[in-house]
């Protein structure tokens, strides 16, 4: 299985998750994602992470090696 692209892990995450900002960067198996969404709304952080595993599935076993995040809400990404 071929190792999955920055753009991909954006669109697998925002596929099962609404988010207002997403960036990944990352070489193929580690990635780190700045992730803005509503849902984080009153979730600790690992519910955050939680919620952004859900939404990348088996992926998260078996093409992605390791994720660092920052999960934020809208008003906590705002200037």
């Amino acid at each position: 299985m071929a190792a999955p692209t920055p753009d991909e892990v954006r669109s697998y995450i925002t596929a099962g998750l609404p988010c207002q900002h997403i960036e990944v960067e990352g070489d193929g198996q580690h990635f780190f994602a700045t992730i803005v969404s509503a849902e984080f709304e009153g979730l600790s952080r690992v519910r955050r992470h939680q919620r952004v595993y859900a939404a990348l599935g088996e992926r998260m076993r078996e093409q992605i090696h390791a994720l660092s995040m920052k999960t934020l809400t809208p008003a906590e990404h705002a200037p």
